[in-house]
């Protein structure tokens, strides 16, 4: 008799793309620095995209400063781009895919004051899950890497691989990231206690 193994769960809902419409995936909106994309997939733990998931980023401008009122933000005001709101949505399709277009931010201080890598701050929200997950993107072409505080934190060096986004070949204008979400199993994703 062959041996069963239990299919990942999933309940029916939450119809997000009904609920919420397009989303906000462009966050550029005449903001100052350099133009990137970030796409992928959420896959479920048999490998299968997950239609109807809900990413939210959100990430500092290109100066390492967060929109608004902030601890992270000295002064309260907003960030030196005004059209910068810091904050994107985006839906994953049939196809499980998803895509953002920002800029790359630039480094926060992080735990006693460390420059943070830059990085995107990512929620995601699915069927199934009963509460949202939480996990950062990083850029694995980013020399600061080496230094961020929260990756250090990160030691098992399997985990460590899934908060990278790997570079690919983009426009010249806009420089593309690939950034898959696995919710669990084998290469999930890194996700933080929040």
């Amino acid at each position: 008799m062959p041996k069963r193994f239990p299919t990942p769960s999933q309940t029916i809902g939450p119809f997000f793309a009904h609920g919420l419409g397009p989303g906000w995936p462009d966050l550029t909106g005449g903001a100052e620095g350099a133009r990137i994309a970030v796409e992928g997939r959420v896959l479920d733990g048999d490998s299968k995209p997950v239609p109807d998931a809900m990413l939210e980023i959100w990430q500092a401008d290109a100066q390492g400063r967060y929109p608004g009122p902030s601890p992270l933000h000295e002064t309260g005001a907003p960030s030196g781009a005004p059209a910068f709101r810091g904050f994107g949505r985006a839906l994953t399709d049939a196809r499980g895919e998803y895509r953002f277009t920002t800029i790359k931010p630039g480094r926060v201080p992080g735990p006693g004051g460390a420059q943070q890598a830059p990085h995107l701050n990512v929620t995601i929200f699915a069927r199934g899950l009963l509460r949202q997950l939480t996990t950062r993107i990083y850029f694995a072409d980013e020399p600061s890497n080496e230094t961020d505080p929260v990756l250090a934190a990160v030691t098992d060096p399997a985990a460590r691989r899934t908060l990278f986004a790997a570079r690919q070949d983009g426009s010249s204008q806009t420089a593309l990231y690939r950034f898959d979400v696995i919710l669990q199993g084998e290469g999930e994703t890194a996700f933080f206690d929040v």
